[in-house]
């Protein structure tokens, strides 16, 4: 990878960006190779995040992983 990215949020945005890069253009193959191995990595990132704010969830709910709710009623 590049550079890692400094969010979740980072990492989704660069993410779809080589996507719509390879699919809208002819990209050549060693460049789509690149842009396949960073995609990847961020793929890999992304499911690592969160996976760690499950586990996060999951302390703070006594092991309970429960549906969030945004009602504010709560």
């Amino acid at each position: 990878m590049k550079k890692a990215p400094k969010s979740f949020e980072e990492a989704l945005k660069r993410l779809e960006s080589l996507t719509q890069a390879m699919q809208s253009s002819e990209m050549p193959l060693e460049e789509a190779l690149a842009a396949y191995q960073e995609g990847k990595e961020l793929v890999q990132y992304c499911q690592q995040k969160l996976a760690e704010v499950e586990q996060k969830l999951q302390v703070l709910d006594a092991g309970e992983l429960k549906e969030l709710s945004l009602d504010a009623s709560e």
